[in-house]
């Protein structure tokens, strides 16, 4: 059945799948300006106290269900279930991530669609074709459905093509380009005025704010959403995974991979923020609050490129192109979560699932982008800050409370025979059962009461 299904060909080829599926916009956008509206550095404190604590064990939790499961998350949640009322609940869960994976690609094929057009608008600028390059800039529901459709497109013809050949083979082409292209554009902003100080706001938190309870809310939700996690994509990665790999291992490296590129991002983002102030940018609303969002990444950033001169034409692609890639990495896991249900449970052809399902998110991406000041900021908040971590809460009641404890450790041992004797073995079981589901219901009854 694995060979019927696909596996990734290599440890390599599954980190760099796994790592492209968290290191999307939720990293090098997202990431970046949670911490600017966050008090920066407070922000990333908190935010990487709750990804190791918090969004690590939930991680692995999918990986060990999807690799014994060797299926769907619909299908995993039902086979460890150990009663009517479990599997019921599992087939909700499971139900529940399709659609929230689904939601958060129509929302993400906008935002994406938006960076291949600022990647194309460099290129008008150089051929002198200032029109287009204002139209390619502009925020104009035509443009948008154009390129959020051209967006998905690629999406759906990386997922057409499966697991080796399809999802392995593209993000071991595109994560090697975007971590290249990340640590140069970090290189040529930290030697600009002004960069040191926003490397300030970065690193020096002010440790009054940790504890603010819309900081915590929010590092959780971004930990939860950069990693991929409570929509059962990790656990479809993982189902792919050879029984003869490490999954404690490979769960770590995702992990330090996802974060460490949100902080390197971070580094770029927020002393750019900065760079731009010295060359006379407005950093800072009304309020005194760093600008964040969609105003940082499409406004303040391509004001500092054009004060750069012809340099900043090029520096402009570059970060778009990056950009670009991240979206893409991260937008072919989502789209293989419901792909993948429609062809186990289905028998539908990979292919004709991937354009069927993806004409669908495509098309709710379009009634978004026509209704976009009501259902744009609804879906993100709906599903990042939401349904994200209750659904990661769900896994941990799976991993923790209903699947046998013996059979998870014998499906760990089949790449890590000395599992048990490690200090990951003598910690998770508990902590995924105990810790874990209490922290997430604090965090979320914290938000409600507030």
């Amino acid at each position: 059945m694995a060979a019927v299904r696909g596996e990734f060909s290599s440890k390599f080829g599954f980190i760099l799948a796994a790592s492209g599926s968290a290191v999307g916009l939720g990293n090098i956008w997202g990431f970046p300006t949670q911490a600017a509206s966050n008090g920066g550095a407070a922000f990333l404190l908190v935010y990487l106290i709750l990804a190791f604590a918090l969004a690590y064990p939930v991680l692995m939790a999918e990986l060990i269900i999807g690799r014994h499961a060797k299926s769907n998350a619909v299908n995993a949640l039902r086979l460890i279930s150990n009663s009517k009322v479990s599997y019921l609940i599992g087939s909700i869960t499971g139900f529940v991530g399709i659609i929230t994976a689904s939601l958060i690609l129509s929302f993400y094929a906008l935002v994406a669609g938006w960076m291949l057009s600022y990647i194309l608008a460099p290129i008008a600028e150089l051929l002198g074709q200032q029109w287009a390059a204002d139209w390619l800039t502009d925020f104009g529901l035509y443009r948008n459905i154009i390129f959020l459709l051209i967006f998905m497109t690629l999406t759906v013809t990386i997922i057409s093509g499966g697991v080796k050949d399809g999802i392995e083979k593209w993000s071991t082409r595109l994560m090697p380009a975007l971590l290249g292209l990340l640590l140069l554009l970090i290189v040529y902003v930290l030697f600009q005025d002004g960069a040191m100080e926003g490397v300030k706001a970065y690193l020096l938190p002010d440790f009054s704010r940790v504890v603010d309870t819309k900081l915590i809310v929010s590092a959780l939700g971004q930990a939860f959403f950069s990693l991929s996690l409570g929509v059962g994509t990790m656990l479809v990665y993982g189902s792919y995974i050879s029984q003869k790999e490490n999954l404690s291992y490979l769960g770590k490296m995702v992990t330090l991979v996802d974060i460490g590129i949100a902080v390197m991002a971070g580094m770029l983002i927020i002393p750019a923020m900065y760079v731009a102030q010295a060359n006379g940018v407005q950093i800072f609303d009304a309020a005194g609050q760093l600008i964040s969002e969609d105003t940082l990444i499409f406004t303040v950033l391509p004001a500092l490129f054009d004060t750069m001169g012809t340099v900043g034409i090029f520096i402009s692609f570059a970060f778009f192109v990056l950009m670009g890639i991240a979206a893409l990495t991260s937008s072919i896991s989502m789209l293989e979560v419901p792909v993948a249900y429609a062809v186990e449970n289905h028998g539908i052809d990979r292919k004709r699932a991937a354009q069927v399902i993806g004409l669908v998110i495509a098309t709710i991406s379009v009634i978004i982008a026509f209704n976009f000041e009501a259902l744009f900021g609804l879906t993100i908040r709906a599903t990042t800050r939401f349904s994200q971590p209750v659904l990661g809460l769900m896994l941990c009641v799976f991993a923790g409370w209903i699947w046998h404890r013996n059979k998870m450790l014998e499906e760990i041992k089949q790449g890590y025979a000395e599992v048990e004797s490690g200090f990951f073995w003598k910690i998770w079981p508990s902590y995924i059962r105990y810790f874990c589901p209490i922290a997430i219901i604090v965090v979320f009854a914290q938000r409600v009461l507030s």
